[in-house]
């Protein structure tokens, strides 16, 4: 948030510009930008003849509304100078337009943090001819308010005050037509005038000039900030010619801040019914605007039931008469419901909310009673006196009056208590106030809530965010100078090795990775100078850890040669490969009797153009990358409704096994941004009736919706060690993918929710969801399908599997430590869950499930062979004499094969559209194999690494792995072994099979040089399709003859 009065400006630094398309008629063009945002227009200048111009100029832009900054969306439009053609002597006017490029608001980074990203250029329409690429450097400063005008009236001296003064005095005397201020002479001096009088009278002269400099504004030059600056500071010098200015310049420069009050920027809404804004006409909304507007919608809470509460406000109360010292507290009963406030001071304030859900009330009355704390006794062994009873008041809950947002909220009001314990007179009053809301109103976020415990912490709605990921890259270049320590004696300097070995170990936080070992003095590493060349690749987040540590060591001696610290807030950040960082030399510090080591030659950055991967790919719900200048305007918004759960089993057992309980919470994950819903304790078909929006950047992304039961707070709540809470148990978790949602409608399904737990798998109920996802532009949605999947770095410079497999668990455990650290915390085992941290573990049940996932991915092909070998059998004869004429028509028309095939799938996808799914989906069992799964297989499954069962059960399972190993162990060997028998058709392995492959060839080729090409064809077609009559029951010879070639498989040992 900028500060009331404060003034933002966005700096674009358009650098340089590459490969772009020539549009003089001369192989080159004439370059200039043209740069749009909030209503304001820059241009740079002209680069002529250029290709590759460098520009390097900065032009700012003033932010009317910077709250709504991040819905702006800044576009920059590159053109041909024609004037420049038509200078040079050219008589061509080709086409002038270069490309274009548009930057959302909400990727523009703060000073300091901006670094140079390169934007593709984009088409203006489907025939433009446009390629290349521009450099920009985009950020905002926050401007500090200027100071109260008194300060500055207050330090105006000498010649220059008296001078603004007098021509301050004469301008006012001709342009005021005020009574008391036209008695006044015009040449009077008031140098006694308040600053607030000279402020009133300087704003009431600008909005009197604004609508005739509205009318001529258009017609106007466009002028730099920097001369809007200048000429804003000369303005009081030039003041008494108000008039002659107002001739030359329509639109007049602002006064300087120093000495007058800015006049009010018209706000967005009023620029749009203007039709203008500065000088230029505003640009109608985007689809990416209209998405961001269109989540003002989620307030509403249409996607859920509203449930009514009873609020109830309590301030403070006040005695009658003063009297009295001792603690206040009140207390409110209801029904079954009693709650008591803590005790206040003398005066008994308490500013507290309570929240009853109506529901469940069982009276119709609220009574709220203040009592008076008693004092403690003198002696040891005395009782303490009952509290003192101040009185209460009480409401009839039909006459109590019911608010929605946006109503502004109901003022308390003073009651007078009745019932005084003493006398019957009225002691003392309370201010409170009643009403009967929803859950949708803003105090019930904050209020003691009679479903979810009260005021346990744990048990509260939260929505927590992910810190922000980055790749931090340390290349290990070479060292140099280096001091090696001493051996441990003389005799171990004897027996090792010639050359020393050293290698540089990084560590970054509890992250340690090292390179390569390099003998120093081999031919290797140089003379005395090793050498490494290699990358190590941490995972940082924000905020970073103050230092990334360096040691060189060495291997024989075991000691650390010298080690140096990089500030994390000095290492540069890139978004491309294009811009190489800057390398550094570390002096490495040793022990004492080495003070310097050394020297050590690196290159750090921060990768912003990698997507850190913190959960599994195949499930990922964001894949932006890291920086922030490279994100994109989202594509549209996603909606969950949470709205309860029925039939969940009871978590907690009794220790008699009578009875159970569940006290059940939902947490949904998409993007950096995870919610919680509020526990509802104690309940096995809870209402949350919770509704949350995210922003959807890719509509390939998987939401993640996950139940559990909260055990914790029970702990917390007993004064248990924070440090050692139980963990949660899970209840059941599903995903749905976006891409399976229809645009703009609302889905209202049931999901089963199904757990896998060591014992077995179990329905542990149902979860009722109402889901919509808005998108406002079907065509951003389309194009989106055709984007890269991850950022442009991912393709560049990609990562290992290994690599990628090691970054995402330690990204995991950033985000599930630094989420465990909230209040209320995310617990691990919750962050765990949601991010499929054991995705990568063996699972006998997962492998199955793949295996047959596999095998249904090719029933397909095996339906057709099946097809095929029915049609050639002739199992039924008119299918089979339908298939010759096929044949017939596809040989005679081959020109026919494509369209007909073609619109063959089309029809078969129209007819399959009446049986397209009709919902989300969630979790499958049956796919996943949980019905079939034994339980020594559940168990091997959420058995830990290192084992933890006892020995005969580790190798029991051993031996069936090693039973499953085996299986698949031929099945690659067969595979193996039909390439080879390929390759030895070609290798004279087997010289007479090569040798009949040869003359078959021969021949093959006289045949089809001599018969024509359809003939052979159709030759071919009846041959395979003949009757069973003229086939035999063995395998024909060709079948023979590839099953006798050799294969590699006799030579294993």
């Amino acid at each position: 948030m900028v500060a009331e009065g404060a003034r933002r400006r966005v700096v674009v630094e358009v650098c340089n510009a590459r490969n772009l398309m020539p549009k003089d008629g001369q192989g080159t063009a004439c370059a200039y930008a043209v740069v749009d945002f909030n209503g304001q227009r820059r241009r740079t200048a002209t680069h002529p003849r250029d290709l590759n111009p460098q520009w390097g100029e900065r032009l700012e832009f003033l932010v009317h509304d910077p709250d709504a900054m991040a819905s702006e969306t800044l576009e920059l439009n590159l053109y041909n100078d024609k004037k420049v053609i038509a200078a040079a002597g050219s008589g061509r006017r080709g086409g002038t337009f270069l490309g274009k490029v548009k930057v959302a608001g909400a990727s523009f980074a703060k000073e300091g943090e901006e670094a140079l990203v390169y934007y593709p250029l984009e088409k203006r329409s489907v025939f433009s001819q446009i390629k290349g690429e521009i450099g920009l450097k985009i950020w905002f400063v926050d401007e500090p308010p200027p100071p109260p005008p008194a300060a500055p009236a207050a330090e105006e001296k000498g010649a220059d005050a008296a001078a603004s003064d007098k021509k301050e005095a004469a301008t006012e005397g001709k342009e005021e037509k005020a009574p008391a201020t036209a008695a006044a002479p015009a040449d009077e001096k008031k140098p006694e005038t308040a600053p607030a009088e000279e402020k009133k009278a300087e704003v009431a002269k600008i909005e009197e000039k604004k609508p005739e400099a509205g009318k001529k504004e258009k017609g106007d030059k466009k002028k730099s900030p920097e001369k809007g600056k200048k000429d804003g500071g000369e303005k009081p010098k030039n003041e008494g010619k108000a008039k002659e200015e107002n001739k030359k310049d329509a639109a007049a420069p602002p006064p300087s801040p120093s000495k007058q009050a800015p006049p009010p920027s018209p706000s967005k809404k009023e620029l749009a019914v203007a039709g203008v804004a500065g000088d230029l006409e505003i640009r109608p909304q985007t689809a990416a605007e209209k998405s961001m507007a269109a989540s003002g919608a989620s307030a509403s809470y249409d996607l859920v039931d509203r449930v009514p509460y009873l609020f109830v406000r309590l301030l403070k109360a006040k005695r009658h008469g003063g009297g009295g010292n001792q603690p206040l507290y009140a207390q409110l009963s209801i029904g079954t419901h009693t709650v008591r406030t803590r005790a206040a001071t003398a005066a008994g304030e308490w500013d507290l909310v309570f929240a009853f859900h109506k529901d469940s009330l069982t009276d119709t009355s609220l009574e709220v009673t203040v009592h008076e704390e008693a004092k403690k006794p003198a002696a040891e062994g005395e009782s303490a006196p009952p509290d003192a009873n101040l009185g209460f008041v009480s409401f009839d809950l039909q006459e109590v009056p019911k608010r929605s947002p946006p109503d502004s909220a109901l003022a308390p009001q003073w009651y007078t208590l009745e019932g005084h314990a003493e006398d019957g007179a009225a002691a003392c009053d309370v201010m409170l106030v009643v009403w009967v809301g929803t859950q949708i109103d803003e105090a019930f976020q904050e209020a003691w809530q009679s479903d979810s415990g009260g005021y346990l912490v744990h048990t509260r709605s939260k929505a927590y965010l992910s810190p922000k990921l980055w790749y931090l890259r340390l290349s290990v270049i070479q060292a140099q100078d280096l001091r090696l320590p001493s051996p441990p004696d003389a005799k171990a300097k004897q027996c090792g090795p010639a050359f020393p070995e050293l290698y540089v170990k990084a560590q970054l936080g509890a992250q340690v990775f090292k390179t390569g070992r390099v003998p120093l003095g081999s031919a290797a590493a140089g003379t005395s100078n090793p050498s490494w060349n290699e990358d190590l690749l941490f995972v940082a987040a924000e905020p970073f850890d103050p230092f990334l540590t360096v040691v060189v060591e060495d291997v024989f001696s075991g000691k650390p040669v010298g080690q140096a610290r990089v500030p994390l807030s000095t290492v540069h950040r890139r978004s491309d490969d294009r811009v190489e960082p800057p390398s550094r030399w570390l002096n490495l510090c040793g022990d004492e009797a080495r003070p310097y080591a050394g020297r050590v030659h690196v290159r750090a950055c921060l990768e912003g153009g990698y997507h850190v991967l913190d959960e599994a790919a195949n499930v990922a719900s964001d894949v932006r990358a890291a920086s922030k200048q490279l994100s994109k305007p989202p594509v549209g918004m996603l909606e969950v409704g949470v709205r309860g759960a029925a039939n969940l089993v009871p978590m907690k057992i009794a220790k008699d096994g009578a009875s159970g309980s569940t006290d059940a919470y939902v947490v949904l994950k998409y993007g950096p941004k995870w919610a919680r819903t509020r526990t509802i304790l104690d309940q096995f078909n809870p209402r949350w009736n919770e509704q949350y929006a995210w922003e959807v950047f890719d509509p390939c992304t998987v939401l993640t919706i996950a139940a559990f039961d909260n055990v914790r707070y029970k702990s917390t709540d007993a004064g248990g060690d924070p440090g050692k809470l139980p963990k949660d148990s899970r209840i059941g978790k599903l995903r749905i993918r976006l891409s399976t949602l229809d645009a703009n409608r609302v889905y209202m399904n049931t999901f089963a929710l199904t757990a896998v737990h060591p014992v077995g798998v179990r329905k542990m109920g149902e979860l009722e969801l109402a889901i919509r996802f808005t998108c406002p532009s079907w065509l951003t949605l389309i194009q989106a399908y055709g984007s890269p999947l991850l950022p442009r770095m991912h393709y560049v410079k990609p990562l290992g599997p290994a690599q990628q497999d090691v970054l995402r668990h330690t990204a995991m455990r950033i985000v599930s430590g630094r989420l465990a650290r909230s209040e209320p915390p995310l617990g691990p085992e919750v962050v765990q869950y949601l991010l499929d941290t054991d995705t990568h573990s063996w699972s006998m049940r997962r492998s199955k499930a793949n295996w047959f996932r596999v095998v249904g991915c090719l029933s397909h092909v095996a339906t057709a062979v099946k097809w095929a070998h029915r049609v050639r059998t002739w199992a039924h004869p008119p299918t089979t004499v339908l298939v010759h004429a096929l044949l017939v028509a596809v040989v005679l028309c081959p020109e026919m094969i494509l369209p007909t095939a073609c619109l063959y799938l089309f029809l078969v996808l129209l007819w399959r559209y009446r049986a397209r799914p009709r919902g989300p989906n969630g979790m499958d069992p049956r796919l996943s194999h949980v019905d079939s799964v034994s339980p020594d297989e559940l168990d091997e499954e959420f058995d830990g690494l290192p084992s933890g069962r006892p020995a005969d059960v580790v190798r029991m399972r051993y031996d069936r792995l090693r039973a499953v190993a085996g299986r698949a162990q031929t099945l690659l060997g067969d595979v193996a072994a039909q390439g080879e028998r390929v390759e030895a058709l070609l290798s004279w392995r087997d010289p007479r099979a090569t040798g009949v492959f040869a003359v078959v060839c021969l021949l093959a080729a006289l045949v089809l040089y001599a018969v024509p090409f359809k003939v052979l064809l159709l030759g071919m077609g009846f041959y395979y399709l003949r009757h069973p009559s003229f086939r035999g029951d063995m395998p024909s010879p060709g079948f023979n003859f590839f099953r006798r070639l050799p294969s590699l498989s006799d030579r294993i040992l």
